[in-house]
């Protein structure tokens, strides 16, 4: 059973936070080589960690609007047959990797808010031929999965990107089955921000 939209914020300056999110995030999967208020490509993932040789075998389209903190797959414990989710999948390189990984008697769950994001990793996903992967439109705090229906959730820096985070937390203990793992990487503020500046969508990438 899939969660309810009611934990999806409906307070004003909030929505306007998510759209303003959203529509910087999906400029930088249609067009990944402007400028962009945080950085998005390969020298990034090469920069948190995804060996050249790696990148060098998957398709373009998950690499060049990458734009994650860290090279969680390759962290992650993710082992042959797993269901896999990848929250905030954007462009499809963690994806990718996990499916390799679970191989094809496993199932690696995309989900991202961006429709554009998830066009690449579509892409990407048919070029490399994996068939255990299935891509879903929705937000990170109300997940279209069933309760303890996944092995390993991988998480690359969604949190800096959703103020409703208390939210993606409990969707991710709901999904997450027990015994099961979840792989998070994030940037982390030395201090905290005052409620202003972080319901003001003009700082939310400084």
């Amino acid at each position: 059973m899939a969660s309810k939209a009611d934990n999806i914020p409906t307070d004003a300056p909030l929505v306007r936070l998510r759209e303003q999110v959203r529509e910087t995030y999906s400029h930088a999967a249609s067009a990944p080589t402007e400028r962009h208020p945080f950085p998005v490509g390969r020298v990034l993932a090469e920069a948190v960690g995804y060996p050249a040789i790696l990148l060098d075998r998957l398709p373009p389209e998950a690499i060049d609007a990458f734009a994650g903190v860290s090279a969680v797959a390759l962290t992650a414990d993710i082992s042959e047959g797993d269901t896999v989710l990848d929250l905030g999948c954007g462009a499809g390189l963690d994806t990718l990797i996990a499916a390799d990984q679970t191989g094809p008697q496993g199932r690696v769950i995309g989900v991202d808010f961006s429709d554009t994001m998830l066009q690449r990793a579509s892409a990407a996903a048919s070029q490399a031929g994996f068939g255990q992967i299935e891509l879903r439109q929705a937000p990170a705090e109300s997940l279209p999965l069933a309760t303890a229906s996944v092995d390993v959730a991988l998480v690359n820096g969604i949190f800096n990107l959703n103020p409703a985070r208390d939210a993606i937390f409990a969707e991710l203990a709901r999904v997450v089955r027990p015994g099961g793992t979840a792989w998070i990487a994030e940037l982390v503020l030395t201090g905290p921000l005052s409620e202003q500046t972080a319901r003001d969508e003009n700082n939310w990438f400084a």
